[in-house]
């Protein structure tokens, strides 16, 4: 018979797949379609994800570091193997966020724009600037020691701000990503709190890590009043922007 600590255990290795499974494109066991709200209660679980994928371009880095490329393209490498494992999931959201918020007039066109699959100037823009941002902060890092904590710290605590803010922005449509998964419980979003906070202390210590929470609160703030002034609450894409701006605003601390 399955204990009590057995079925938790189940419940919540369950909930990370399924975090897995809708953040990355990787598969393990028999993979099902995650959606509506098994997002929300698997969103504790973004930061671990978070981590996962941190795991794998800090392994890329330090393979072409291994190899004696010089830190511009290991940091490249260890950003598009990010990439690769995310399917760009959140630099498609960055992408249509700015081209929704900057190329529409109306509420309804801004949702509109950003509902269409084809990218703009704007978000072009967006994920050049974004790139390089994150390519270049690597690279002054320059070595395998630096590196590996500040993509840890960056990966799990950008994600860790999605459930927050999917707690306290409600979705700007009735119908869509958003809107389906709903509200995160506030357990989740709050385990999803700690765990980056967790994960900004180990990783970049007291000091730095105090500085990145700051700026990445600061930036969430901004980011959800912009969604509040422009179309009325968040989208799966306004999440996508959260991530990718979360990633470089820690970067960028850990540069300090």
């Amino acid at each position: 018979m399955m204990t009590f600590d057995e079925t938790w255990l189940e419940e919540r290795a369950g909930e990370f797949k399924a975090g897995l499974l809708f953040l990355t494109r990787l598969r393990y066991g028999p993979a099902k379609p995650v959606g509506g709200a098994a997002i929300a209660y698997a969103a504790w679980a973004f930061p671990l994800v978070g981590v996962v994928v941190a795991a794998l371009g800090a392994l890329v880095y330090w393979l072409a570091h291994r190899a004696g490329l010089p830190p511009w393209p290991c940091a490249a490498l260890s950003v598009a193997a990010t990439m690769l494992v995310t399917g760009c999931l959140h630099e498609d959201g960055l992408a249509d966020t700015v081209d929704g918020f900057g190329g529409g007039r109306s509420r309804e066109q801004k949702l509109d724009i950003m509902r269409d699959s084809r990218t703009g100037a704007y978000g072009v823009c967006a994920l050049v600037v974004a790139i390089i941002l994150r390519v270049s902060a690597l690279a002054s890092l320059a070595t395998p020691a630096l590196v590996v904590p500040a993509l840890f710290a960056a990966h799990g605590a950008a994600r860790a701000a999605l459930p927050v803010f999917m707690f306290f922005v409600p979705p700007a449509r009735s119908s869509g990503l958003a809107a389906a998964a709903g509200q995160p419980p506030r357990e989740s979003a709050a385990a999803a709190a700690v765990l980056g906070i967790v994960i900004l202390g180990l990783c970049l210590g007291l000091g730095l890590g105090l500085a990145a929470l700051v700026a990445l609160v600061l930036a969430a703030v901004l980011l959800a009043w912009l969604s509040l002034a422009q179309v009325d609450g968040q989208t799966g894409d306004v999440l996508g922007a959260v991530e990718q701006i979360g990633e470089i605003v820690v970067l960028l601390v850990a540069l300090a």
